[in-house]
């Protein structure tokens, strides 16, 4: 049976297949075509409770809420929407946690991000997330939510998925492929829109591409992996962990990980004034990534209230990226969004709880 249907000693539908549910159903005692209703209640309409599931028989409703058995939804605590209509919603888990879901839109396209951990234990210098530690990993009906939330939100169909939010998601690698499982073959959302994103873990990457073999049928998704420096020294005194990750066994890794699926990797730099976007940093930038398969995502670091980090200037960030495109690098710059509205992952959520 689906990881959906026993979370938590509880039991959750969000987050089964529809062939989970058929069996689930016939488990009832009731008809395969009854899990496909199910199906069709949990993902296109977004149910929040199973009695308002009208399809279903009246008596096998009551059963379901005899048996503790539930949606699996989160709960809204906060809307935040930025003048260019970016999205933050805080969301609460059923044990009270919170987390941070944020909807990015354009004409062609609406991206989430999500969330795969309640904090993050990487503690990145310039991250707020980081700040408080971490809580507890999501499940994965708790990230598969996180996209329906959106949805609801905006009103609008979300087109791409990156799992950039909070959390380190290789720290939670079963619920986290789960959910791709879910948001690709449930929620519609195509395997090549999804983005996972990860700072790097020891020995993790290496059984990456197996395990979403294993559990996906193919590997589609886009790994990105976060520089945020080109040298060891740097990256450790922005990433602690990184101590424990040499540089060049990272990259080795991510060449092992296109080696078995084929997918080029994305490498992402947050360039923070004056430590880590000089014309030496993009020049050394450019040689690590030199010959890899690989795109380089610069985004410009969003200040976070208390810290000491700046956003480097317009010219100072172009000139960085002109650099990188000069040596041949694959390279681009990711719109900053919603920075009217505690943009930087973390930030709202650390100001909810401490206001609490």
């Amino acid at each position: 049976m689906s990881r959906g249907l026993a979370v938590s000693g509880h039991k959750v539908l969000l987050g089964s297949s529809i062939g989970d549910l058929e069996e689930f159903a016939i488990a009832q005692g009731q008809p395969a075509f009854r899990g496909r209703q199910l199906h069709h209640w949990l993902y296109r309409k977004g149910i929040r409770d199973v009695e308002l599931i009208t399809d279903l028989p009246k008596a096998w409703r009551s059963t379901l809420q005899d048996l503790e058995i539930t949606i699996g939804r989160l709960d809204e605590v906060k809307r935040l929407i930025a003048k260019d209509a970016t999205t933050k919603l805080l969301l609460a888990a059923s044990d009270g946690e919170i987390v941070e879901a944020v909807g990015i839109p354009t004409v062609n396209r609406l991206t989430v991000c999500v969330s795969s951990q309640v904090g993050c234990p990487m503690s990145c210098s310039f991250c707020a997330t980081g700040k408080g530690g971490l809580k507890r990993s999501l499940e994965a009906h708790e990230i598969v939510d996180q996209v329906i939330s959106i949805r609801e939100a905006m009103s609008r169909r979300p087109s791409h998925v990156v799992f950039m939010g909070m959390g380190e998601p290789l720290l939670n690698v079963d619920a986290v492929l789960s959910a791709i499982r879910c948001i690709n073959n449930d929620l519609g959302v195509g395997q090549r829109r999804i983005t996972l994103s990860t700072v790097g873990v020891v020995d993790t990457l290496p059984q990456l591409a197996e395990f979403a073999l294993e559990r996906l049928g193919r590997v589609q998704f886009t790994l990105a992996v976060s520089l945020h420096a080109p040298n060891q020294e740097l990256r450790e005194s922005l990433i602690p962990p990184a101590r424990n990750y040499p540089l060049n066994d990272l990259l080795e890794d991510c060449r092992h990980y296109f080696a078995i699926t084929g997918r080029r990797v994305s490498f992402e730099y947050i360039l923070l004034k004056e430590i880590n976007d000089l014309p030496e940093h993009a020049d050394e930038l450019a040689d690590l990534v030199s010959g890899f398969q690989s795109h380089v995502n610069l985004i410009a670091y969003n200040p976070v209230e208390g810290e000491q980090f700046q956003r480097p200037s317009q010219k100072r960030i172009h000139a960085f990226q002109s650099i990188l495109e000069r040596r041949g690098v694959n390279v681009s710059l990711r719109a900053s969004r919603g920075l009217d509205q505690n943009a930087a992952c973390g930030q709202l959520r650390r100001r909810h709880v401490e206001l609490a």
